[in-house]
């Protein structure tokens, strides 16, 4: 979060000396990071432990407990899951399985894993299990239009789109169908000024703000929380 608020920090007309950099100051220093180490914060690659327990459990059939983040929804949670396979496509590892707290197949990212316990309980994958895929926008999703500088060309690359147009001075112009709005949020702060809405709503920037002011900032004198 620290990055997400430190990226609206150069959207123009930010004030580099206002609220959100105080606070922003602040939540550092509880954490003991640094302005320009917390920008540079990324989710890291694979840590080798966690893809040798998914494969062994996947290939064992045994069930497995993940702590999982979910960047679209932004949240961390607890599952349960039967992993059915391990795979890579597009740079990425992937589980594919049964995951009990969503009843029904799931797919999970393998460097959003922080920690993955091999359980002693076996299961049946089922017979024909359908192909694993990465996520594609359904036919209700809302569709937005991005410019992307040439440092944000990442967005088109990583994700799934319905249309990239090259633009002069090598900007991009792409349509994506998104169906988390967290994930629309993190995506427009960590690409910050390199990528600007031609189509979708234009508040959600100023409203990500708000909310990282709200989480950080302290309560006003006379308030009751």
């Amino acid at each position: 979060m620290i990055g997400a608020g430190a990226a609206l920090l150069g959207v123009p007309g930010a004030d580099p000396d206002g609220a959100l950099a105080r606070a922003l100051d602040k939540l550092a220093t509880v954490l003991g990071l640094g302005a320009e180490e917390a920008v540079a914060v990324e989710l890291g690659p694979v840590r080798p432990e966690t893809l040798e327990r998914v494969q062994q459990a996947a290939r064992d059939r045994h069930r497995v407990e993940l702590d999982y983040y979910s960047f679209g929804r932004d949240e961390r949670s607890t599952r349960i899951v039967e992993p059915w396979r391990v795979f890579n496509t597009q740079g990425q590892w992937y589980l594919a399985g049964y995951c009990q707290q969503a009843g029904g197949e799931r797919l999970f990212r393998v460097d959003r894993i922080s920690r993955v316990v091999v359980l002693d309980e076996h299961f049946s994958p089922p017979e024909a299990a359908p192909p694993a895929a990465v996520f594609h926008g359904g036919p209700d999703d809302e569709v937005i239009i991005l410019d992307l500088e040439r440092d944000a060309r990442w967005v088109a690359e990583q994700y799934p789109n319905e249309g990239v147009v090259e633009e002069r001075g090598g900007r991009l112009r792409v349509t994506l169908r998104v169906s988390e709005r967290a994930w629309l949020e993190r995506v427009l702060l960590r690409a910050g000024t390199d990528a600007s809405m031609v189509k979708g709503d234009s508040a959600v920037r100023s409203e990500a703000a708000a909310r990282i002011l709200g989480r950080y900032l302290p309560a006003p004198a006379g308030s009751v929380s």
